[in-house]
């Protein structure tokens, strides 16, 4: 009874931990190219009472053994870097990745950050940054008296200016993709930085080297179905109460040991 009240309560904290994950997801239903959070859970230690194959007399073997579980634990929590759907905005200075990648920043410290978030603007040196200031990597510059931007799906950024008749090319965006994207550390701001368990950033030019081919004039929404989403969470819900309730049935159990009499 004792263990089954420890075991249960390691049910609780898994299945609340998958609620706090859930809550997080929909939280960010309407965040510009957040990707999903799935929770992994796994079993812990087995005591074993009895081995299986252990004699029980000098010809016979048990078939199986007796073994008692101590509850589950989460294992993992892995990111699901599906696309999510176009939104079309006409703003030229969105992109939008249609395939693997991610978008190179660069922090005021120096530091390298990746981005599926494609809602990029001008600074007041016409650069192009996203939303928190952070400079798109290799930066790319925008005359003042651009009148036109336009962005191919290689990543190619021209302009016109007043008083040309052509288009001029300005930079080249780049595309950055890991081997494990799941090994990413998310940092918040829509931001992620590269771990071991990523892997090296490998850059090159959209549509190439298995990269995705940019689309301007629309952002990434989120990969988050609120369905799923509120599917697992009465999942969660109902496995968070089943545990209760094995924690209040060994709490009835061990009052009525407890008023045993002779």
């Amino acid at each position: 009874m004792i263990r089954g009240l420890f075991t249960a309560a390691s049910g609780m904290t898994g299945q609340q931990f998958l609620i706090d994950t859930i809550a997080n997801n929909l939280a960010n239903v309407n965040t510009n190219g957040f990707k999903k959070v799935r929770v992994d859970f796994q079993d812990l230690l087995y005591q074993t009472i009895r081995p299986a194959g252990s004699s029980t007399d000098q010809n016979t073997r048990v078939p199986t053994g007796i073994q008692v579980g101590h509850g589950s634990r989460v294992a993992d929590t892995q990111r699901i870097f599906s696309q999510g759907n176009f939104r079309l905005t006409e703003n030229p200075l969105d992109l939008v990745i249609e395939g693997d990648g991610f978008f190179r920043l660069q922090l005021a410290d120096g530091t390298d950050v990746y981005s599926r978030d494609g809602s990029f603007t001008l600074d007041e040196n016409g650069q192009i940054v996203n939303s928190d200031g952070y400079i798109l990597q290799p930066s790319i510059t925008i005359p003042e008296d651009a009148t036109d931007v336009a962005v191919g799906r290689d990543g190619t950024v021209s302009v016109r200016v007043a008083g040309a008749v052509e288009s001029q090319e300005v930079g080249q965006i780049l595309l950055t993709d890991f081997i494990n994207p799941a090994g990413l550390k998310a940092i918040g701001q829509n931001l992620f930085v590269q771990t071991t368990a990523s892997g090296p950033p490998i850059e090159s030019t959209p549509g190439r080297d298995g990269l995705g081919q940019i689309n301007n004039g629309f952002i990434e929404s989120s990969n988050v179905s609120v369905v799923e989403e509120l599917v697992q969470l009465i999942i969660g819900q109902r496995a968070y109460e089943v545990n209760a309730k094995v924690v209040q049935t060994s709490d009835e159990m061990l009052q009525t040991a407890n008023n045993v009499k002779r």
